[in-house]
């Protein structure tokens, strides 16, 4: 299956992942990562030693304000100076529109020397950097080296998944193995020129996955479930720690590793995306131009609460995260996962962050459309089941205006 045959495939793509039902049963394979660097001027430390060949060439692709508003990528393209430095795409948006992939790929795809591509920025240049080097195996056969450089805490790093917008605003996925990225560096001084919102959006983002994956049918036990536990008690703490000095640059670097094993650990055999509070993120984000960010601060709360009551294991995976941020389990599985929920709410109001869809500038009359999307049903087309469901999430919709 080509890119352009798999761009409408929302739920996988090109290549698969083997994955288990069975949390407590099957296999994990790790991804292909070949470093991991992280910490104060790894850039300048460990950039060029990422390179395949010392002949390497690099193609940056990045956003517009990080490449005018910042001395980040000119820095870049001077330490690569013109032997490595073989150009820069500077015209990635949010939501990674297909349009700009193209435009992009066929930069690369006219020049043979180009091995390496860079993508710095949050989750749209790293998705983006993705489907690029897709689109050139899909036409050329040869793949590109990914070296990424997040400066938020997305984690779209973290995954062989690479989201796109088709132009009627569709949000379409593309997943494969190879897309994982070779290199990832966290350099805090990467994190210090994003916006403190955008920083601290990009973290519930990260709470999102990791939270999610606690009742994911196929992220296993050890070492994903496990880890993004540890993640959720990091998030928790070094959030509010970050609201209060966005210019710490040790809490950066932990946020970022924080955000790295919400996500990071995962493996190749997980199948499908993360829960309905990803799903409605979809449904809200690009089609309304909402960053993911603000959809996780919006969405998390009410759906683990909702989650817990579609099913008892969920409830009991939700409750369990409670000693992972400092409160007690009372055994009654529901009441917990009611104050999980309102933590995650306490948090996002703790650091700024609540917000509202007619905030948003959302309509009234958008609701059955995001159900449709987040839940693929259509109102009274379902089964008795289908339909209390599509009631639950509508309900959930509703109140978050």
């Amino acid at each position: 299956m080509s890119y352009h045959d798999s761009r409408n495939v929302l739920d996988g793509g090109n290549g698969s992942l083997k994955s288990s039902t069975r949390p407590l049963s099957g296999n994990y394979v790790p991804n292909r990562l070949k470093a991991l660097y992280y910490g104060p001027d790894t850039i300048e430390s460990h950039l060029l030693s990422c390179l395949p060949t010392e002949i390497s060439k690099a193609f940056i692709i990045t956003g517009n304000s990080l490449a005018t508003k910042t001395p980040l990528i000119k820095g870049l393209e001077s330490l690569f100076s013109p032997k490595h430095h073989a150009g820069t795409y500077s015209g990635i948006t949010e939501h990674s529109f297909q349009a700009q992939v193209e435009e992009a790929a066929s930069r690369l795809k006219q020049d043979t020397s180009i091995d390496t591509i860079i993508s710095v920025g949050g989750g749209s240049p790293m998705d983006s950097a993705k489907n690029i080097t897709y689109v050139v195996h899909d036409s050329t056969g040869r793949w590109l080296s990914h070296i990424t450089i997040p400066t938020t805490l997305s984690a779209g790093e973290c995954t062989p998944g690479a989201g796109f917008t088709r132009a009627d605003g569709i949000k379409g996925i593309l997943i494969n193995p190879a897309l994982y990225p070779d290199y990832i560096i966290y350099d805090p001084k990467f994190g210090l020129y994003t916006p403190p919102r955008l920083f601290l959006s990009t973290g519930i983002r990260a709470l999102d996955h990791a939270v999610e994956s606690q009742y994911h049918q196929s992220v296993t036990y050890v070492p994903s479930r496990i880890i993004a536990l540890n993640a959720i008690t990091e998030l928790f703490r070094l959030l509010p720690k970050y609201k209060a000095n966005p210019k710490d640059e040790d809490t950066i670097t932990a946020l970022f590793l924080a955000a790295f094993s919400s996500l990071g650990f995962f493996g190749q055999n997980m199948g499908g995306r993360l829960g309905l509070s990803h799903r409605l993120g979809y449904a809200l984000g690009s089609p309304y131009g909402i960053p993911h960010g603000i959809t996780s601060c919006m969405t998390l709360g009410p759906v683990v609460k909702l989650q817990a009551r579609q099913d008892e294991k969920s409830a009991e995976s939700i409750a369990a995260i409670l000693p992972y941020i400092s409160e007690k389990q009372s055994g009654n599985n529901f009441e917990d996962s009611d104050l999980v929920g309102d933590r995650i709410l306490q948090l996002v109001q703790e650091i700024g962050l609540k917000s509202d869809l007619t905030t948003e500038n959302v309509g009234k009359d958008q609701v059955d459309i995001i159900c449709a999307c987040a839940t693929r049903l259509e109102a009274g087309e379902t089964s008795a089941e289908e339909r209390q469901f599509w009631n639950s999430v509508r309900e959930l919709v509703e109140s978050l205006w």
